[in-house]
């Protein structure tokens, strides 16, 4: 996809190749300590070290994650003298962290999606409902 040309989801549907490099994405971040590494660097730059205390893994752990991450194109590393810094590979996967976030409040808290499921029906008037008598 080119800067500026909209998402097309209907590439899903139709181009194989795509469809699994977007599985396999989706697949990176199905792991809740992949998840918990970006939530970090959603708050800016950091060395493994950093990331590591931040979500409690060992460095080597995160370093792991980290290069499958970078693999699929979700982080950056760069290099500061003896240590890597990582960061997000752009606002895309920020702004993906957050639609996750989003739509996990969402689901938590039991709401819907009102354009799909259409216009919400007016409540019923209080008061006992009275059925009328039967036509003879």
């Amino acid at each position: 996809m080119a800067h500026g040309t909209p998402p097309d989801p209907d590439r899903l549907l139709t181009d194989p190749a795509y469809v699994r490099t977007a599985a396999d994405t989706l697949q990176a971040l199905s792991t809740p300590s992949r998840l918990r590494i970006l939530a970090r660097l959603h708050a800016g730059p950091a060395p493994v070290s950093v990331i590591a205390d931040a979500v409690g893994m060992e460095a080597s752990a995160v370093s792991h994650q980290l290069r499958l991450l970078r693999h699929m194109g979700l982080v950056v590393g760069a290099r500061e003298g003896r240590r890597v810094v990582y960061a997000l590979h752009d606002d895309r996967v920020a702004s993906l962290l957050r639609q996750i976030v989003a739509h996990v409040d969402q689901v938590r808290i039991g709401a819907t999606d009102p354009v799909a499921d259409g216009p919400t029906p007016p409540a019923a008037p209080p008061g006992p409902a009275t059925a009328e008598p039967p036509a003879s």
